[in-house]
């Protein structure tokens, strides 16, 4: 049973993440999907589980894999490993000199709180 229990804090724990990054609210992912805001902060909090015709429409929504949303590579819930997975998603998306541009940001910040 605690491997279930683990399932599903990964899996909300990625539905939060994912929405955060998608920059929506609980209330419009709700509204997109024809469902209740307490639907989406349940699922968010692992108290309810995710059909899987909410778990497409909601990958589809926030731009990423249903087995990414569903925990398929995951052992343990980390909300920043998470995040950094669904930004690589989005460099992946930028053209090659806005990624250029980008590196060179991530360069000057990375100087920057060497110094300080």
């Amino acid at each position: 049973m605690a491997e279930l229990d683990k399932r599903r804090a990964i899996i909300a724990a990625r539905l939060r993440t994912a929405r955060e990054q998608a920059g929506l609210s609980q209330g419009q992912v709700a509204k997109k999907l024809n469902l209740h805001r307490p639907s989406i902060s349940e699922a968010e909090a692992g108290r309810r589980q995710v059909t899987a015709a909410e778990l497409a429409e909601l990958s589809r929504l926030y731009g990423v894999g249903v087995s990414w949303l569903a925990g398929g590579d995951a052992e343990s819930v980390d909300p920043e490993r998470d995040r950094i997975e669904l930004a690589a998603r989005e460099l992946k998306k930028l053209k090659p000199d806005d990624l250029d541009r980008l590196m060179n940001l991530i360069a000057a910040l990375k100087n920057r709180s060497e110094e300080g």
